[in-house]
């Protein structure tokens, strides 16, 4: 059976194309598209109301809105602002949590608003972000924290997550979850790049694990995006997802028809991008991190960028 299915892989893999001009570019991201699912929504600005909260952190504040998205969705997002002159607009930077109990995560709470003790394996990294001076918005990607479903909410586990029956209900539909949590990140740029405290052309993008799916999926379709950085992620799919039991949020039906991933991760280039991966990481395995990264060197070369960061 292990023989069937790697010379299946290799069947797929082999007619992938090699040169990374504009024409395949465009030709790949349109065919990235398809695979994920597209999702309808206005094209006018989300509209936002002010959550529960809004708290003077001293170096910051931080604000939990929620703004519409697609169809009747509506995501909760964490807002921290530097404290910062008046009529400077500011660069912005979406952080996106992996898998656990949601967007708490990244700005220091613990699943019931509480102050956290330790950091976790996000290291508050929403905190870290804006305290270099930028807007932070943290969104609750949908599965998670408050946006699962009835059954995991009510449940006594806040890292429960609705993936599997989200993602599952998706893709008999033609679509995918990932699909979903990228059209929903890019409903959040349209209502950052509204702000006018905002900078639209510095506009970054930072998620870890789960989180460094949407981000690197995000990054690939929205130009926007101006800088990028991927953190536990970046792998082969042959390497990791096809290798290792995963969350069914990772699968894409029928995505290596189309690439592997650091053919999709290289349609981010030229834009700035930075990986970061774990050399103990159990699933997204170093030795196809370095593969992945090669191969993503080369595609930044053929694009005059000497070396990707």
């Amino acid at each position: 059976m292990e023989a069937f299915l790697n010379n299946l892989y290799d069947e797929t893999v082999k007619v992938h194309g090699s040169n990374y001009n504009s024409a395949r570019k465009d030709k790949l991201k349109g065919q990235f598209q398809k695979r994920l699912g597209t999702f309808n929504h206005s094209d006018e600005i989300p509209k936002s109301t002010v959550l529960e909260e809004e708290e003077d952190m001293g170096t910051y504040t931080r604000k939990r809105i929620e703004i519409d998205t697609v169809g009747s969705l509506k995501m909760a997002v964490y807002v921290l602002i530097p404290k910062y002159k008046k009529n400077k607009k500011l660069p912005a930077v979406l952080a996106i949590h992996g898998h656990g109990y949601g967007s708490r995560e990244v700005v220091g709470l613990n699943p019931d608003g509480s102050v956290r003790n330790d950091e976790g394996y996000h290291k508050n990294f929403a905190i870290s972000l804006v305290e270099k001076g930028m807007i932070v918005y943290a969104p609750e990607l949908i599965g998670f924290g408050d946006r699962r479903l009835k059954e995991e909410v009510q449940g006594d586990n806040p890292n429960a997550s609705s993936c599997y029956m989200m993602a599952s209900q998706l893709m008999l539909m033609g679509k995918t979850l990932a699909g979903l949590r990228v059209a929903e990140c890019h409903r959040l740029i349209d209502y950052a790049v509204a702000s006018d405290i905002v900078d639209s052309n510095r506009i970054g993008m930072m998620g870890i694990s789960g989180g460094g799916l949407v981000t690197a999926f995000s990054s690939i379709l929205d130009d926007r995006i101006k800088a990028t950085v991927i953190s536990g992620y970046t792998n082969t799919f042959k390497g990791s997802i096809m290798s290792i039991y995963h969350c069914l949020d990772n699968f894409i039906p029928g995505i290596l028809e189309t690439a592997e991933m650091p053919d999709l991760i290289g349609l981010i280039a030229p834009r700035p991008l930075f990986i970061e991966a774990g050399k103990a990481d159990p699933i997204f395995p170093i030795d196809h991190v370095e593969e992945a990264v090669n191969q993503l060197n080369e595609i930044y070369q053929a694009h005059q960028v000497l070396h990707m960061l």
